[in-house]
């Protein structure tokens, strides 16, 4: 009886398993002009709806829609973008070319050159691939407004909420991706090559636009366009990508060399980021008594950075505490408030903390680290409140200002 139990359990969680999500996803397929007409009648509840994030959870993997599109506008701060949408088979003939107003999500992150980066890391132009989320049932900003098209919108205008962001380099790397050249005309300024996965050709060849400008990455130093040949295999990044074909050439990285050096170059930048403005993530819980915050950070940084949380680092001058932690040689780190932009208020003067007393590491989910800490403050700030978003700066990193515009106060 028990094994006809067990049996009989184990089919029905598998069924589960393999059965389709409750959500809309990329996997149905893009809905087309024709058929978003023939839907507009119809009751929610009878049609297939895109995931709708949920405050203070992750969401679910695949739950996300992939837009791709150039980087046309940035507010760095308040990690926003305009991204013009590439051409696809579902947009009518006066929604071509649109862009849409999108942010990034507390726990999104952003990919340049293989490594985690900014958005100021960008240059306007770069033809970049996304994970956007609809927007929230309570958003009430009107859409982007476009003069040139007497208001007609992208179809995706309300795709505004970004989980994942990456420029070409990096979105084929992840991938296991390559370009291999076909054919280069340096007098027509055209240069043919197939996308591969692995040694499997993907696709038909594309002809891509060489530029006067198009920097060549090869080895430590950058060649002349004259170094571009047949049967190599290279990694792009593009510009003007739809509007006039495949798109314009940026940059090729034509070997392992240039491509490695591209991607410890922006990890390093990346460091360098975070050290100054600190780890991000929320607050799971607070326990008010003893004083104890629980943090889940987020996966937009790099992994190798959670080594700096193990560095001992005795308090110094620059500690912004008002009282000793209740074990000085502890481990230990501060906590700063911050908002969904991730833009802190005052985080030289309004950041607490102490020893951490708890790592976690979990199963990680999209948007979620897999790493949980539990730190002792000294004081319990009024932003140390469940799913409030915080930044966590270990002991070890210097307390400094971060510039002025990067203070939330200041405005």
């Amino acid at each position: 009886m028990r094994l006809t139990l067990a049996l009989c359990l184990v089919a029905f969680l598998s069924a589960r398993a393999e059965s389709p999500p409750r959500f809309r996803t990329d996997a149905n397929g893009s809905y087309t002009a024709e058929e978003l007409k023939k839907l507009a009648g119809k009751a929610k509840d009878t049609v297939l709806q895109w995931y709708q994030l949920i405050d203070g959870e992750f969401p679910p993997l695949g739950s996300g829609h992939a837009i791709f599109g150039e980087l046309i506008r940035v507010d760095h701060l308040e990690r926003r973008f305009h991204l013009r949408v590439d051409r696809d088979d579902s947009q009518g003939a006066g929604n071509l070319d649109l862009p849409i107003d999108a942010a990034m999500l507390p726990y999104g992150s952003i990919w340049y050159h293989g490594a985690p980066a900014a958005l100021q890391d960008i240059p306007i132009g770069t033809h970049l691939r996304g994970v956007f989320y609809h927007k929230s049932p309570t958003d009430k900003t009107p859409p982007l407004a476009n003069l040139h098209r007497h208001g007609r919108q992208s179809k995706d205008v309300d795709f505004n909420r970004c989980i994942r962001l990456e420029d070409d380099f990096s979105y084929d790397k992840h991938a296991s991706q390559s370009w291999q050249i076909e054919s280069v005309d340096l007098k027509t300024m055209k240069l043919t090559a197939r996308l591969h996965r692995g040694e499997e050709p993907i696709g038909e060849p594309k002809t891509f636009d060489l530029q006067q400008s198009t920097v060549v990455r090869q080895g430590r130093g950058v060649s002349e366009l004259d170094a571009l040949k047949p049967g190599q295999r290279v990694l792009l990044n593009l510009t003007w990508a739809t509007l006039f074909g495949p798109g314009r050439l940026l940059e090729i990285w034509l070997d392992d060399e240039s491509r490695k050096l591209a991607t410890m170059q922006q990890t390093k930048r990346h460091h360098d980021h975070m050290r100054e403005r600190g780890l991000p993530g929320w607050i799971e819980s607070v326990d008010d008594a003893a004083e104890i915050v629980t943090i889940t950070f987020f996966d937009t940084f790099d992994p190798a950075l959670f080594e700096e949380l193990k560095i001992v680092h005795e308090p110094t001058i620059g500690w912004p505490l008002v009282k000793e932690p209740k074990d000085p040689k502890a481990l230990k780190g501060t906590i700063a408030v911050a908002r969904e932009s991730l833009l802190m208020f005052d985080p030289l003067n309004d950041r607490h903390g102490g020893n951490i007393l708890k790592t976690e590491k979990l199963p990680p989910r999209p948007g979620d680290s897999g790493v949980r800490i539990s730190v002792q403050c000294d004081i319990l700030l009024e932003g140390y409140r469940p799913h409030c978003i915080v930044r966590f700066f270990p002991a070890a990193w210097p307390a400094k200002f971060p510039p002025m515009e990067e203070r939330f106060q200041s405005f």
